[in-house]
């Protein structure tokens, strides 16, 4: 999948080819022990290789989850520099679950490491952290738009935690999560489907979507509760790009790759059929 298309027509033409599920690569150390791999960046590397092996061609968009990497210190950043390469040069769709948020030359310093072209962090997508104000991102989404990538901006996510700060109101009387929603829309409105939204698959975001036309990503389904029928319902009206996202329930099966390709198809194609 040439890189030089934007992020728009790439994700659209994977989920078209592949479906909407996006699979997690997440090695947390009760997932390598469960896989009996060493807690250390060896154990790291046979984990991502499992999944890529597993992964592949079947399912359109995985997210590696940049901190369980980052635990290992420049060893583990090293095996997900590898991870990614590998995954994209496949024409697999990487979304780098990095959550980063922060101002100036320093969130700008955050978006060089995942979306320039020649990092050897570059994924297709980032997901980043809109809570020190939406327009701190502002230079961020610049260079996505730039290098043709995409960003996952927070909106609402499914820990109970995250209620209070994202559903309090804001002086115009919406909620503060509503804002971000409202504001990746805007900006959407100039380059389409490049500002995604993280919205937890939980029954009370309380969100307004109906104006939000670009790419949500979903997690929560499987280890979280959420089932697809949840899925469809939660999300009536904004099927179209959809991402439901499972880590925890995906890589469960593993480490044999039949059973992580065979767990990963499975809830692909319960999803293309509960959701179409």
């Amino acid at each position: 999948m040439s890189h030089h298309r934007s992020w728009s027509d790439r994700l659209r033409a994977a989920v078209a080819a592949r479906g909407r599920l996006c699979v997690g690569i997440d090695p947390h150390p009760a997932l390598l022990e469960a896989w009996d791999l060493p807690r250390s960046a060896d154990g790291l590397e046979v984990f991502a290789e499992l999944c890529v092996e597993a992964f592949v061609g079947e399912v359109a968009i995985v997210k590696p989850q940049v901190a369980f990497f980052e635990a290992y210190g420049s060893a583990g950043y090293a095996v997900l520099e590898r991870t990614v390469s590998v995954l994209r040069d496949a024409g697999t769709l990487v979304i780098a679950d990095a959550k980063r948020g922060d101002i100036g030359t320093t969130m700008d310093a955050y978006a060089q490491a995942w979306l320039e072209p020649d990092s050897p962090l570059s994924s297709d997508a980032v997901t980043v952290s809109p809570y020190l104000g939406f327009d701190s991102l502002g230079e961020t989404v610049d260079r996505a738009v730039r290098h043709r990538r995409g960003l996952f901006v927070l909106a609402r996510t499914s820990n109970a935690e995250g209620s209070a700060l994202q559903q309090a109101a804001t002086s115009n009387g919406g909620s503060v999560a509503q804002s971000i929603v409202d504001a990746a829309a805007a900006r959407n409105r100039v380059d389409a489907d490049t500002v995604g939204i993280v919205v937890g698959a939980t029954r009370d975001h309380g969100l307004d979507l109906s104006n939000y036309t670009g790419p949500i990503l979903a997690p929560g389904l499987g280890a979280q509760g959420a089932t697809v029928a949840d899925l469809a319902e939660i999300f009536r009206d904004s099927r179209e790009l959809l991402l439901p996202n499972s880590s925890r329930g995906v890589l469960a099966a593993g480490p044999s790759v039949t059973a992580l390709r065979d767990a990963a198809t499975r809830l692909r194609d319960e999803i293309e059929a509960g959701l179409t």
